[in-house]
């Protein structure tokens, strides 16, 4: 889900991760900041025992707010090394402020390592392109004009 801020994109991840729960799928909630906290302190354990860990063996993954923040090479490689994991294991659903055009620029300014995340990524993937105005400035947006 991509849009700018106060569009809705962090209620509607909670909704659809509320009701996956619903129907019966493990569902795992993260900001990236948190995702990527998370990662670096996994990072030296191998494959085999990262298979445990929730961000990779929930049914879906739900990462919220990712794009504020560049990332360095490291954090990147890490989150590949998520992607690339969960391609075919497991659904995520991320929302970003950035468009999938900045998706360079996002992962490093390294277009080798972009690519390889954004093609695991949105490989029968859905993009949701939220537009509007900021739910939460609309008391203000009233305001000044009256």
């Amino acid at each position: 889900m991509q849009g700018p801020p106060g569009v809705g994109k962090s209620h509607l991840l909670c909704g659809l991760g509320i009701r996956a729960i619903q129907l019966g799928f493990s569902v795992q909630y993260f900001r990236f900041d948190e995702l990527l906290t998370a990662l670096r302190a996994d990072a030296h354990l191998p494959p085999a025992r990262l298979k445990s860990r929730k961000y990779m063996s929930s049914a879906l993954l739900l990462v919220d707010e990712m794009g504020y923040d560049p990332m360095n090479r490291e954090d990147a490689s890490l989150f590949f090394r998520l992607v690339s994991y969960r391609y075919g294991r497991g659904a995520m659903v991320i929302t970003t402020n950035k468009s999938i055009r900045d998706g360079t620029e996002l992962l490093t300014g390294d277009e080798v390592l972009a690519t390889a995340i954004l093609d695991r990524l949105l490989h029968r993937s859905h993009v949701l392109n939220i537009k509007g105005r900021s739910y939460r400035l609309r008391d203000l947006e009233e305001a000044l004009k009256g």
